[in-house]
């Protein structure tokens, strides 16, 4: 691993764990991904993290309040990391369909199938109460 690599390894720590200490299970590897998707039932909400502005300011704050605020909840939560964990956000995009990659992003999960999903559009620019909003009425009609 090169400096660069160990720096930005280091500079996202304190935005990996804003997610895992709301109880999201961080998926770092290909391998992880792919047994984790084959092999869970339920619901599953799914955080592709970024380093950007919009993944701070907005989307990981969206999504732990949104967890709070109610009772319909997705069985699991699972996050990976767009820009430093590749193979393993190229895997978990693999299972998009036809969904362009776009991060930060958040898809829900039915089995394998997304039943809902939020781009960086819907993201960047939009309140905090617009995307939990938007959270809150994909749980309630799916959850």
């Amino acid at each position: 691993m090169n400096a660069y690599e160990e720096y930005m390894r280091q500079m996202v720590q304190p935005m990996r764990k804003e997610l895992t200490m709301a109880g999201f299970q961080e998926l770092t590897t290909a391998e992880e991904v792919e047994n984790y998707v084959e092999n869970t039932t339920g619901t599953t909400l799914i955080v592709i993290n970024s380093v950007c502005g919009c993944a701070a300011g907005l989307a990981r704050p969206s999504v732990t309040q949104s967890l709070l605020r109610t009772d319909k909840q997705p069985d699991h939560l699972v996050t990976v990391f767009a820009g430093q964990d590749k193979e393993a956000t190229a895997m978990m995009r693999s299972y998009f369909d036809d969904i362009p990659p776009s991060s930060p992003s958040i898809a829900l999960l039915k089995g394998k199938e997304v039943v809902h999903f939020i781009h960086r559009h819907e993201i960047e620019g939009n309140s905090m109460e617009g995307i939990m909003s938007n959270l809150l009425d994909a749980f309630d009609k799916h959850c």
